[in-house]
């Protein structure tokens, strides 16, 4: 079980980091900015993935407990 929710954690920030990039992509106010230097792309990047990661993280919880609450109920 462990095995699986890191997979499905490691799916869904990938999942939710390409969505969240697609987002800023297409904000009027972050697309308009003139192009950032080094510092300011990495830090957004990685922003971004932390994002994702806490996102994919809190997914990961409702769904396993509440499998694992169904599973109890049922019984």
């Amino acid at each position: 079980m462990v095995k699986v929710s890191l997979l499905v954690m490691l799916v869904l920030t990938v999942l939710i980091a390409m969505g969240l990039r697609w987002r800023e992509q297409r904000m009027p106010a972050v697309a308009q900015q003139k192009r950032p230097g080094l510092m300011a792309r990495g830090k957004k990047g990685l922003d971004r993935w932390v994002t994702a990661a806490a996102l994919a993280t809190v997914v990961t919880l409702f769904v396993a407990g509440g499998l694992h609450w169904i599973r109890i109920w049922l019984e």
